[in-house]
């Protein structure tokens, strides 16, 4: 059971990356592509339910605080999974 949370946090943690690697690639039009204002599309899902509670931000840094959300949710899944390989030996 170990090993499948440990390998649920690695694929997290890369499609973070990816995601956030597209993200900056949009936003700062990076590589020749157009800037795109919805290149965050991809860290949304990834970031809830975090980013559901970024309405009182102001709307410069919406997207830097939905860009930062998935990284909350991978440093909560971490102790999960070692409180799991703990309890399980």
């Amino acid at each position: 059971m170990h090993t499948l949370c440990q390998g649920v946090v690695i694929i997290f943690g890369v499609a973070y990356l990816l995601a956030l690697g597209i993200f900056l690639i949009g936003i700062f039009g990076l590589f020749g592509q157009e800037r795109d204002p919805l290149s965050a599309v991809f860290l949304m899902p990834l970031g809830l339910p975090w980013n559901l509670f970024l309405d009182p931000a102001p709307d410069m840094l919406k997207p830097w605080l939905a860009a930062l959300a998935p990284a909350l949710n991978l440093f909560i899944l971490r102790p999960i999974c070692r409180a799991i390989g703990s309890a399980g030996s």
